[in-house]
């Protein structure tokens, strides 16, 4: 086995069949979501995430040995490659090993060490370096004067000498790699204030904390104050072990160039080793500390984006303002608009007595059972608006704060503009505040994931590794999910396994001209979507009312066969799975997994989840999931008191706790201290976004705005 099959082994905990044979599907071109899906056998089910986190190492770990061969070969054109070093490089774990090594031959810019050989005292720095010489360095010196080439006294054949070797000591790889690992060891971040005035940065304007403690939101805090020029960023603490370090490295005991040598070894360090390692330690904690942000964002979005949908309603979608007026937008239980109006209850217009009469016709001529308000400006006002309305509506109705974030992106976007050509923008955003309370997944994934609120420091890590990151997430959700063939939009049939924007626009366009798809094998008359791409894509492609009741499953069209020998087993057709479920599900609870895979010849985890699949065909996982919190009254802040008993909606998780709805208009925050009696390391242990807890009011702050939460109830 390689070197790399090996590192993926012991890194992820796996055995060799599961590294041999995700890199062999990978490489094959198989979809994550298909592989973690379908090909649980080959990977000794392998999560989504783990097969992702896996791709990434995997992808790193054949960069870095591409880098390898390419540094050994550009030694080797200079004639300067020994086998010691090969070796040394083909060892190195990490770029910046690989890169310290290279660093001796690379090409160097004019230095004061490259003018000092052009004078020719390299012979006098190696005499300085070997301290083998019992001759005074000055007596030796006499014989580089040279003043044609600048050369003109003792002091300067020295001082050159010394450049050179300055920078022989800043090219030794293991003295960098030595020095790393102090820094990281015993290395602390100060940061200081350089403006007099208040900021955000406030708590950073005098500011200690040790490298290896400090978590990854305080690196990215001090990373955008220093970008924002509030503070001034260094590293501290390491110089004197790494100077003592140095020295017993190079300083021989019985040196008669000592002096000079202390000098050299600190001139090196200060100029040349400190600035450009303690750039690369800060560099590296960033990219960490950008990993944890991206990796928060990423479960956050994915729990928002597995919200379970309100089904089978009409909503009434309300974005709040003030001057402009709120704008409306009502919904049917497909999603379809039925109408658009805009209302004045809020200043300066104040129209409530009008605002509530337009909307109680609508409820009343539409049957609207669903109100979701946006949760931006205005919406504390929209708010106590609605819940005194609904009042007087005859009928049961609820009202819920939908978060508005990324609206206003989609409502001036080209995909807004081709879903809704004559309706106004600002009427758009409400249009989406509706449909996302009536199917998150479909209407968020038209907003770029960066917009819909839920992370942390996102604008400030790498935009290309987040977006990256991000479009990973939204597959992983919207395949776990599945996908209506014949009512999904472009925007969600691109996020499908297999399934390009092309195909997506194709699988559309095939739609309006040939009407309802009604089995999946049709996917293969589409333009460009081929038997590879049918493959990744069919097993999460539903058709609720198609000809065959296993196309409204995740059972793959590769197993139906077994599904069919399945049912068979227990007396039943696939025909029944529409008249005889209750019967059909009272008998797979009978069915032995393990035996019947052996009986069929399929792995034990394909037959469970074909078993899972025929007791709920058309299983929307999303229905597991904690449902919205609707409401009918409203509450002020100034209602809020001390050790009150509340029940919120988590909005986000950060390093530091978690923000939670309560249903006044600032979220409130639960800091990691008091999410439990236990200590916790990642508030992401405890709860995630959409999950519903019960919180006590700790502090309320009237004038900042802000409530302090306990789940220590």
């Amino acid at each position: 086995m390689d070197l790399i099959k090996e590192k993926l082994m012991n890194e992820f905990h796996l055995k060799a069949f599961q590294v041999e044979n995700a890199i062999k599907l990978i490489d094959e071109g198989n979809t994550i979501p298909f592989i973690a899906r379908y090909r649980k056998e080959a990977t000794g089910e392998m999560s989504d995430e783990l097969l992702r986190d896996f791709y990434e190492r995997l992808t790193y770990l054949r960069n870095l040995d591409k880098r390898k061969e390419e540094v050994i070969r550009l030694i080797d054109e200079q004639g300067k490659l020994t086998e010691e070093l090969k070796d040394k490089i083909l060892k190195a774990e990490t770029m910046t090993e690989v890169e310290d090594l290279y660093r001796p031959f690379k090409q160097k810019k004019r230095t004061r060490a490259t003018i000092a050989k052009e004078k020719g005292l390299e012979p006098l720095a190696l005499i300085l370096w070997n301290q083998e010489e019992k001759r005074p360095l000055e007596e030796l010196a006499k014989d580089f004067i040279n003043i044609d080439k600048g050369v003109e006294t003792i002091d300067d054949a020295i001082s050159g000498a010394m450049d050179i070797v300055a920078e022989m000591i800043s090219d030794v790889a293991e003295y960098r790699k030595a020095i790393r690992k102090t820094i990281y060891r015993i290395g602390v971040i100060t940061s200081k204030g350089v403006k007099e005035e208040s900021s955000v940065y406030d708590m950073y304007y005098d500011y200690t904390e040790a490298i290896n403690k400090i978590p990854s939101h305080r690196i990215l805090a001090i990373n955008r104050g220093e970008k924002e020029e509030f503070l001034k960023v260094k590293i501290e603490g390491t110089d004197e072990e790494i100077l003592s370090y140095l020295k017993k490295q190079i300083i021989k005991p019985d040196s008669i160039y000592n002096s000079y040598l202390e000098n050299t070894v600190e001139d090196a360090y200060k100029r040349l080793i400190k600035p450009s390692v303690e750039t690369e330690v800060r560099n590296e904690l960033t990219e960490l500390a950008e990993e944890q942000a991206i990796k928060v964002f990423g479960q956050n979005a994915k729990k928002l984006l597995l919200q379970p949908p309100l089904k089978g309603l009409t909503v009434m979608g309300f974005d709040p303002a003030y001057r402009t007026g709120c704008k409306i937008a009502v919904i049917d239980d497909t999603g379809k608009l039925l109408a658009t109006t805009t209302v004045y209850p809020t200043e300066p217009q104040n129209d409530v007595v009008g605002a509530k009469k337009k909307l109680l016709e609508l409820i009343d001529e539409f049957n609207i059972n669903m109100i979701a308000i946006g949760n931006g400006t205005a919406s504390r006002e929209s708010e106590m608006f609605v819940a005194d309305m609904i009042k007087e509506v005859k009928h049961e109705i609820y009202y819920a704060i939908v978060s508005e974030a990324g609206a206003s992106v989609y409502s001036a976007s080209k995909l807004a503009t081709e879903e809704y050509p004559d309706i106004n923008v600002s009427l758009r955003g409400a249009i989406s505040i509706a449909r996302r309370l009536q199917d998150p997944l479909a209407e968020l994934v038209k907003i770029d994931p960066k917009s819909i609120g839920v992370g942390q420091y996102q604008h400030d890590v790498n935009q290309n590794r987040l977006e990256e990151s991000l479009t990973g997430v939204v597959e992983d959700a919207v395949n776990s999910v599945g996908v209506d063939l014949n009512t999904a939009t472009p925007s969600l049939l691109r996020y499908v396994s297999g399934v390009s924007k092309t195909i997506a626009m194709n699988i559309v366009k095939y739609r309006e001209e040939k009407g309802k798809i009604k089995e999946r094998k049709e996917l293969l008359k589409v333009a460009k979507l081929g038997p590879a791409a049918y493959t990744q894509c069919a097993g999460f492609l539903r058709i609720p009312e198609g000809k065959n009741p296993l196309d409204n499953t995740s059972v793959h069209p590769e197993s139906y066969e077994v599904a069919e020998k399945i049912l068979n087993k227990i007396g039943f057709e696939v025909a029944d799975l529409k008249e005889k479920l209750p019967e059909i599900r009272e008998n797979l609870r009978t069915v032995h997994a393990e035996k019947l895979a052996k009986e069929l010849e399929i792995g034990v985890p394909t037959i469970k989840d074909i078993i899972k699949e025929l007791q709920k065909p058309g299983r929307d996982p999303r229905d597991e999931m904690p449902k919205v919190v609707l409401r009918s009254d409203v509450l002020k802040m100034e209602d809020l008191k001390e050790g009150m008993i509340l029940t919120g909606t988590v909005r986000n998780v950060i390093d530091f706790g978690a923000f939670v709805d309560i249903g006044v208009k600032n979220d409130g925050l639960v800091h990691i201290s008091e999410m439990s009696e236990r200590y916790i390391k990642n508030p992401m242990d405890v709860v995630s976004v959409g999950d519903i807890v019960k919180v006590r009011v700790l502090k309320v702050d009237l004038d900042k705005k802000k409530v302090s939460l306990s789940m220590k109830i």
